[in-house]
């Protein structure tokens, strides 16, 4: 067992064999290493379902392992660096220089490549164009849209899909076999219940178990993540519709400031609710509205408490509505 190194690391594909669940998307890049006829490409889906990592795999299974030391590889970090001084400076300098060796390009991972600015995607398409003989460009994105048409014409677009209950089985397995821990059954369904297909979410949630006891359950998943259990929120959603808002005030705060559970948590199971509570068709309607301006607010730091208490006073307005 490797002491101190993220699982996420540990257990990063070392080649494209090793992706789990993208089986199209593997099959098509070995296809492409085979004839060597690289393109730029796309890499777009949800965050943790391996785009980064299959990048990476599919470089070590072109160059080598050796990719990076030798200058065949690059991986920028977009969210990082956003403007249009990344392109001029670190993406054009890699992109001019030619490879001494292999197939004759080299290939630059530009990820989260959608959080480049408009002006930098503009400088990035140009580059591409410009030395497209001596390197190959694979960005990656969470959100295809946010990329430029002029870019998306150029790359073939391979999209990632989230990772299902198979996918994140097979990893707990492998993971716990190496590392020598159990991991129950409810604790499998757990651990895909709060990663929502994120496999870097699997293995962080997992590591951090791990350390608590070598016998992970489903309650110890839970606890790890300050997960807001279904049947919590629905409490709480059940209290306003009831107009106890007081009530519903005081299990929210439980939620928020002892169990230690995430905004973020708690509306997306209020999101996932909302379509089984009574009220009426354009209610529903307004307060899914309504979570998405309220996630917003949150994310430009207005306090959860306040906003979440919002959400609970229009399920109170909407369940009087039918009275």
């Amino acid at each position: 067992m490797s002491e101190g190194i993220p699982w996420i690391e540990k257990y990063r594909p070392k080649s494209l064999r090793d992706v789990i669940d993208q089986e199209p998307i593997v099959e098509a890049l070995t296809g492409l290493l085979k004839t060597k006829g690289i393109p730029h490409m796309i890499f777009t889906g949800p965050p943790g379902v391996g785009k980064t990592a299959a990048a990476h795999a599919l470089a070590r299974d072109l160059f080598g392992d050796r990719y990076v030391e030798d200058g065949h590889f690059l991986e920028i970090n977009a969210s990082d660096e956003r403007g249009i001084d990344v392109i001029r400076e670190k993406v054009k300098t890699f992109a001019r220089m030619i490879p001494m060796a292999g197939p004759g390009f080299k290939i630059l991972l530009l990820d989260e490549s959608d959080m480049l600015t408009a002006e930098a995607q503009h400088a990035f398409r140009r580059v591409m164009e410009q030395f497209s003989a001596t390197c190959r460009f694979i960005l990656a994105a969470n959100y295809l849209n946010r990329i430029i048409e002029p870019i998306q014409s150029r790359c073939a677009v391979f999209r990632f899909r989230a990772i299902d209950e198979s996918g994140v089985r097979k990893m707990v397995e492998r993971v716990s076999k190496s590392e020598g821990i159990s991991v129950e059954e409810g604790a499998l369904k757990a651990l895909y219940e709060v990663s929502e297909g994120d496999l870097r979410k699997v293995l962080n949630v997992l590591q951090t178990a791990s350390i608590y006891s070598r016998t992970v359950t489903a309650d110890l998943v839970y606890r790890v993540v300050g997960f807001a259990a279904a049947v919590d929120v629905r409490r709480m959603m059940e209290l306003a519709l009831n107009g106890k808002l007081d009530e519903a005030k005081r299990v929210l705060r439980q939620a928020l400031y002892v169990n230690g559970v995430s905004e973020r948590e708690i509306l997306n199971r209020m999101y996932a609710e909302v379509f089984y509570i009574p009220v009426r068709e354009v209610d529903k309607a307004r307060i899914l509205s309504l979570l998405g301006e309220i996630d917003y607010r949150i994310s430009q730091g207005a306090t959860p408490e306040v906003q979440i208490m919002t959400v609970l006073a229009t399920l109170q307005s909407a369940s009087q509505a039918l009275k």
